[in-house]
């Protein structure tokens, strides 16, 4: 019971702050939303997770809840380094840019 109110209430933390982040990322928010949510049930109801990684031909609950957060945990990670590949892109062509629009001829020595 102490460890389903510990959990209940980190997570709804984390649904409070995608809460008050959807105005600037809806859909990151509204998954971040979703995940928690289910969460939160899980944490409450973890027979229903017990019986779902059954049908899935998994063997417990909490494995199937492991395997389900470490696939989203790549997704997020994948999403991350493609935005950083880009804005490193997004910098490279910036600074090559400005680089040229401030060329100097090199200064003649006699």
């Amino acid at each position: 019971m102490i460890a389903q109110i510990g959990l209940s209430i980190l997570l709804a933390g984390i649904m409070a702050y995608a809460w008050a982040e959807y105005s600037r990322a809806p859909a990151v928010s509204l998954v971040a939303m979703l995940v928690t949510g289910a969460g939160l049930y899980f944490v409450w109801l973890p027979q229903h997770a017990s019986w779902l990684a059954a049908q899935a031909g998994i063997g417990r609950g909490v494995d199937l809840i492991i395997y389900v957060w470490v696939a989203l945990s790549l997704l997020v990670m994948l999403n991350l380094h493609l935005k950083l590949r880009s804005q490193t892109e997004l910098i490279t062509a910036l600074a090559r840019e400005l680089a040229i629009a401030n060329a100097r001829l090199p200064a003649t020595t006699q």
